[in-house]
Parts: C-alpha cells; sequence; structure tokens
C-alpha cells in the first residue's frame, strides 16, 4: 500500500474510497498491533494525506487526530515521529479547522504552563539549522499578541545569554533571510505586547532596520510581503517609529514598487515566474497600503510624502474597487489614515474625487470594511472637508441613517458619528433631510443604545442639530415634546458626567431659541433639574447648567422679565450668589455676569 501511494494522487483516492482509512487506524490502536505495523499505518495516512483537500477531510472524518494524539504516548521514537509527521501535514491543511489544536490565547497559555518555553529555548542552539528555525518560529507564534509570554521570554537565558539578545544575532544580514525575518517578528510582537520600550536599540537600531531591508527590491517577492506586514504592525501604534522608518532607506518609495507586479508580460518569458507574480501582486498592494497606513497613522508630513510618492492617490482609489476583500480592506484602512489630515482632506481628496469610490465601497461591503470605510466617511464629512456636498447629493443620507440600525455597535457608532459631522453647521436643509431620513422613532432608539460610544454621538448629533436660532425654533416646534422627554430621560439615569454635560448642553442650545425656550419654562420638572446641576458637585455640569439659565435671563430678549422672576421665585439668584463666591474661575464669572442681568 505505502509504495501504490507515494506521489499517486488517483491511488490514494481509491484507496479512500475502499475504506483502507478505518482500517488503518484500528491497526494503528490495537494494544495487540507490534510497533512496526503501528509505524507502517502511521507512514500509509501520513502519504494520503500528502493527497488532495478531500483525502484530508476523509480522514477528519473518520477522527484521524485523536487517534494520532494517542500514538504520541507511545515510548517509541520510530512511531511517534511517524505519527507527528502526519499530524503535520493534516494540520498544515487549509481544510483542517485550527480549532482542534492550539491556535488562540488560551492555548497560548496552556502551552506556556507546560513549560513551552525552557523547553524550546535550549533547541535555538542547536546544531542543526531546521531545528533553530522550528524553534523560532515557535516563540513567534507563542509570544504574538500576548504579554505573558513576552514578558517571560525577555528574561530566559539559554547558554547565559538573554533571548532577545539571541535573536538579535539572528537578524544579522549575515544570517540565512527566512531566519532574519522570524527573529524579527520575535522581537516585534514581544514589543507590541508590551515586552520591550519602543525605544530600546533591539528595536530601533536592529528590528526596524532588518525589516526595511526585507523591503527592498533585492528580496524574493514572499519576503517584502512579510517584511512588509510585520513592519506596519511593529510602527503602528508608535508615532517615533513611524518617523523613524519613513526616513530608513527612502522606504516610502521603495514600497511605491509593490505596486508593479507583475510586470509588463514581453519581459517575462518564463510563464511560470508570471503566474507566481499574479500570485504575489495582491498580496504585496495590500502590504504596501497596510504599512502606507501605519506610517502615515500620525504624521502630518509623513502623509504629505506617501501622498506625493508617484499615482499614489490614483492607486488607493485602484485598490478601493480591487476583487480582493483584503487589498479592498488595506486600501480602506490606507486612505483612512491619509485622510485624518486636514491638509489633504482639503486637497489631494479633492482632487481625486476619492469620495466617489469611497461611497461605492459602502454599498455592498462586508463588515470590516464598512467599519474602516464609514469611519473615513466621518473625515471627509467635517465641515471644512469640501467633499461634503458631493457626498450629501449622492444620497449619503441614507446610507448613514441605515448604518445606525446595525447589529455591529461600530457601525452604528460611525453612522451617527458621521451624521453628527454633516449636521455641524449646516443649513437648515441638510439637518432636515437627516431627521426625516434618520426618523425620531431612530434618533430615540439610538439615545436609549446600550453603547455608550451611541448615546455620546447621538447626542452630539443633537447638539449640532439645535443650533443657531431659526434652526432650534423650528426643530422645537415639530419635535419639542419627544425631544423634552429624551432629555428628562437622561438626566434622571444612571450616566456618567460626559452624558450628562453633553445634555445639559443641549438643554442651553434649547434655552437659546426665541420660541424654543418656553419648552422650558412651562416644564417645572427641567427646571428643577437645571437647579439641582447647578449645585452639583462636578464643575463641568455646574457650568452646562449655568449656560441654561443665562439663556433663559438674558435681558435683550422678549419675556426677559417674566422669566427671571420665575426663576427667582425658585432660588436661582441664591444659587448665584454662592456660585459667585466659587473658588473655581469660570464658574464664579459666569455666576456674576448672570447676576448682572438681574440688576441691568
Amino acid at each position: 500500500m505505502k509504495n501504490a501511494v507515494i506521489g499517486n494522487n488517483k491511488q490514494k483516492a481509491n484507496l479512500i474510497v475502499l475504506g483502507a482509512v478505518p482500517r488503518l487506524l484500528y491497526l494503528l490502536q490495537q494494544e495487540s498491533s507490534s510497533t512496526e505495523l503501528k509505524t507502517e499505518c502511521a507512514v500509509v495516512l501520513g502519504s494520503l494525506a500528502m493527497g488532495t483537500e478531500n483525502n484530508v477531510k476523509s480522514l477528519l472524518d473518520c477522527h484521524i487526530i485523536p487517534a494520532l494524539l494517542q500514538g504520541l504516548l507511545s515510548p517509541d521514537l520510530k512511531f511517534i515521529e511517524a505519527c507527528l509527521r502526519c499530524l503535520r501535514t493534516v494540520f498544515t491543511s487549509p481544510v483542517t479547522p485550527e480549532e482542534l489544536l492550539y491556535t488562540g490565547p488560551d492555548h497560548q497559555t496552556i502551552l506556556f504552563n507546560h513549560g513551552a518555553v525552557q523547553n524550546i529555548a535550549h533547541l535555538l542552539t542547536s546544531l542543526s539549522y531546521k531545528v533553530r528555525m522550528q524553534a523560532l518560529k515557535c516563540f513567534s507564534v507563542l509570544a504574538f499578541e500576548n504579554p505573558q509570554v513576552s514578558m517571560t521570554l525577555v528574561n530566559v537565558l539559554v547558554d547565559g545569554e538573554l533571548l532577545p539578545q539571541i535573536f538579535v544575532k539572528m537578524l544579522q544580514r549575515d544570517k540565512p533571510i527566512e531566519m532574519q525575518l522570524t527573529s524579527a517578528k520575535c522581537l516585534t510582537y514581544m514589543c507590541r505586547a508590551g515586552a520591550i520600550r519602543t525605544d530600546d536599540n533591539c528595536i530601533v537600531l536592529k528590528t526596524l532596520p532588518c525589516l526595511v531591508r526585507m523591503c527592498s527590491k533585492e528580496r524574493l517577492l514572499e519576503e517584502r510581503v512579510e517584511g512588509a506586514e510585520t513592519l506596519a504592525y511593529l510602527i503602528e501604534p508608535d508615532v517615533e517609529l513611524q518617523r523613524i522608518a519613513s526616513i530608513t532607506d527612502h522606504l516610502i518609495a521603495m514600497l511605491a514598487d509593490y505596486f508593479k507586479y507583475p510586470s509588463s508580460v514581453s519581459a517575462i518569458t518564463d510563464i511560470k515566474r508570471l503566474d507566481h507574480d499574479l500570485k504575489h501582486a495582491h498580496e504585496l498592494r495590500q502590504a504596501a497600503f497596510k504599512l502606507y497606513a501605519s506610517l502615515g497613522a500620525n504624521d502630518e508630513d509623513i502623509r504629505k510624502k506617501i501622498i506625493e510618492t508617484e499615482n499614489m492617490m490614483d492607486r488607493i482609489v485602484t485598490g478601493l474597487s480591487e476583487s480582493s476583500v483584503k487589498v479592498r480592506l488595506a486600501a480602506v484602512r490606507c486612505l483612512h489614515s491619509l485622510s485624518r489630515s486636514v491638509q489633504q482632506l482639503r486637497t489631494s481628496f479633492q482632487d481625486h474625487a476619492v469620495w466617489k469610490p469611497l461611497m461605492k465601497v459602502l454599498q455592498n461591503a462586508p463588515d470590516e470594511i464598512l467599519v474602516v470605510a464609514s469611519s473615513m466617511l466621518c473625515n471627509l464629512l467635517l465641515e471644512f472637508s469640501p467633499s461634503k456636498e458631493p457626498i450629501l447629493e449622492s444620497g449619503a443620507v441614507e446610507l448613514l441613517c441605515g448604518l445606525t440600525q446595525s447589529e455591529n455597535p461600530a457601525l452604528r457608532v460611525n453612522g451617527i458619528w458621521a451624521l453628527m459631522n454633516m449636521a455641524f453647521q449646516a443649513e437648515q436643509k441638510i439637518k432636515a433631510d437627516i431627521l426625516r431620513s434618520l426618523s425620531t422613532e431612530q434618533l430615540f432608539r439610538l439615545l436609549s443604545d446600550s453603547d455608550l460610544n451611541v448615546l455620546m454621538k447621538t447626542l452630539g448629533l443633537l447638539r449640532n442639530l439645535l443650533s443657531t436660532r431659526p434652526h432650534i425654533d423650528k426643530i422645537m416646534s415639530t419635535h419639542g415634546k419627544q425631544i423634552m422627554q429624551a432629555v428628562t430621560l437622561i438626566l434622571e439615569g444612571e450616566h456618567n458626567i460626559e452624558v450628562k454635560e453633553q445634555t445639559l448642553c443641549i438643554l442651553a442650545n434649547i434655552a437659546d431659541g426665541t420660541t424654543a425656550k418656553e419648552l422650558i419654562m412651562t416644564n417645572d420638572d427641567i427646571l428643577q433639574k437645571i437647579k439641582y446641576y447647578m449645585g452639583h458637585s462636578h464643575v463641568k455640569l455646574q457650568l452646562a447648567a449655568m449656560f441654561c439659565i443665562s439663556n433663559l435671563i438674558w435681558n435683550e430678549e422678549e419675556g426677559s422679565q417674566e422669566r427671571q422672576d420665575k426663576l427667582r421665585d425658585m432660588g436661582i439668584v441664591d444659587i448665584l450668589h454662592k456660585l459667585s463666591q466659587s473658588p473655581d474661575s469660570n464658574l464664579c464669572d459666569k455666576a456674576k455676569t448672570a447676576l448682572q442681568q438681574y440688576l441691568a
């Protein structure tokens, strides 16, 4: 059987159809089978697993994994090796569900608790290059996003040397590329998990330059992909590393080359090479977008440099409509990163009408793309961004109102946040559009959303809708009753200071209306609440309540006398006297200004 199936997929399939797998597994697990027989069975199963994905599925259906894991308890090394080889083949197949073995943080911890670190560490000094490499790979997977493992690795000694020092030695230029890359990954993961500082020499002078080297033209396409993605991960949260990377070896220009695959077809005589280039072309673009996104995350000058790189905006815009979801996601992330720049929003983003492809992306994308794309739309809708007008005309209001109904809290936040930006200093027509599309029912549903960010942004939207007098009066004349109810509910509820402060600011805006004022003055419940917050222990809330009072008693406005009298009867003037003695200068000034309205 073994000789028949080696290298022959047809024979492998035949044997599986004939029911060989259950029989081989039976023999493998029989107490009475000799070790030689068990070993041969494991070898044949391993060979079957080397075939097509369907073969692997058949093996999994016969419960091969528990049988092989059981085999690892045998005292015989040859049998153990055959079981391990077979397990490795099965687990490297894409059809095998990973949760059957160790993936994820809880599994990293199980391996860690069973002494994986100590047992693997000494293999880094093995005479066999293959063994050293596998040990290195193990450490990279164990350390990834795992502070517990990473903190331990920093202090592990191997032959009197600390692990990070060994990793640094392994990423020197004279070492094989695979070893340099994997060591750089280990140090990157330990740094991101907080075990090595971002300003440590082993990161700044060793890891970062090594990863930049991996992005150069001399490297294989696969190495350039891995180098760029690892570097993007390393520098993502740290502006200093972003600055250093951006001026190392002309990295920004070097990445532009990632978009030139496959190279012009005439130059490729070798069909295999073309196939290889095509396969890696989208991975290269994805990696370049990711790295540009990290480089430009914080620094205005770096963003400018990226955008000024040859045809970069066109490339990103093209990336938005690629067939590969991963490339689209990376392109959107890259644009989102660049859209944090006010300068770029006003210039390059305008010149390239970025909003057009972005609106297209938003039509029917998977959630992970929607979250980033809608986040970017928030930036494009800031009042100083010239894209605001055309976006509105292209049906953005409906689209964003739709997002606020999503199951995914991140999408609800972005939908309402973008509407909030849209309503900022907007004309009455836009505000009316928003209210009509969103519907008051949905607005109030969002005001009772369990996600705090959604609630805060909804209050922000309401505050932006209720600004400038004619708008305040107009909206309150149609929706006043419901808005006052919502305000009351929030001020009575268990909410944090920020939420209550926003809500009081909304009341202050309503108090600034000409006719809207009356909705507060005729509502004794709300007046009592304002009074209560004037005496609150938190200055922010006292100030916000003061704004309401100031707007209600302002002298030059019709009916101010009656309002002043009513509030005096409620004891507001006494509170103002008390507040005018406040140690907080801001509060003290506001109280004095308010008292002057009574004297004028």
